[in-house]
């Protein structure tokens, strides 16, 4: 894992948490974002953390970490709660946003879910970028979720957990490639952009069953 905040005394303190972990393990940490794409190429960790309002720009570093290194987790852990932060950051390739403040215990857990390939935004977050991501619909008098079919519903929802794909294909018994191709399908459908912005989408939808 890559480290990358300006604060020394915040990084320091995550970087020791993290350490104290068996299966964590902290190859750098960084300052500004030109460090931590440099590390993120040398040592292609499986998850960076990056602070937003480090120097270069967390945002710019995630967009430049996922396109040289696109097999890279991305977690943003900061303390902005700017709806346009969180959107530009996984559009620029997180899989999560986190609000500094977290515990130790859940960030590893969190940490961990991202790892295995699933997303998180903290719940705080959530609901205020449902509106963000509602503004973007062309027709809001649909309902995208009417379009899924019943096999996608079933994905969605399993998405909704926190699952992976690879999760998913054990659990219902079907290939990776198979629901990473139900995958594209319901993305188009939702008109989101990622997964993370899905997974928001449908823990709104299914949240009262």
């Amino acid at each position: 894992m890559v480290i990358a905040d300006d604060h020394p005394l915040f990084r320091e303190g995550v970087a020791r948490t993290l350490s104290g972990a068996a299966d964590c393990d902290v190859v750098a940490q960084c300052t500004n974002a030109d460090d931590a794409v440099a590390a993120a190429r040398e040592h292609l960790p499986d998850i960076v953390l990056l602070d937003v309002s480090m120097p270069g720009h967390g945002i710019e570093a995630a967009r430049r970490i996922s396109a040289a290194c696109p097999v890279v987790r991305i977690l943003m852990l900061t303390v902005s709660e700017i709806e346009s932060d969180v959107l530009a950051a996984l559009e620029a390739g997180a899989c999560g946003y986190v609000l500094k403040g977290i515990g130790g215990d859940e960030l590893l857990s969190i940490i961990r879910t991202v790892h295995d390939g699933g997303s998180y935004v903290s719940p705080g977050l959530a609901a205020r970028l449902l509106v963000e991501i509602g503004d973007r619909r062309e027709d809001e008098s649909s309902d995208p979720f009417s379009d899924l079919t019943a096999r996608e519903e079933q994905i969605l929802r399993q998405v909704a957990q926190g699952k992976s794909n690879k999760e998913i294909a054990f659990q219902l018994d079907l290939s990776e490639k198979t629901v990473k191709h139900y995958m594209t399908n319901i993305l188009q459908k939702l008109q989101v952009r990622n997964r993370v912005e899905a997974a928001i989408k449908a823990q709104d939808r299914y949240s009262a069953d």
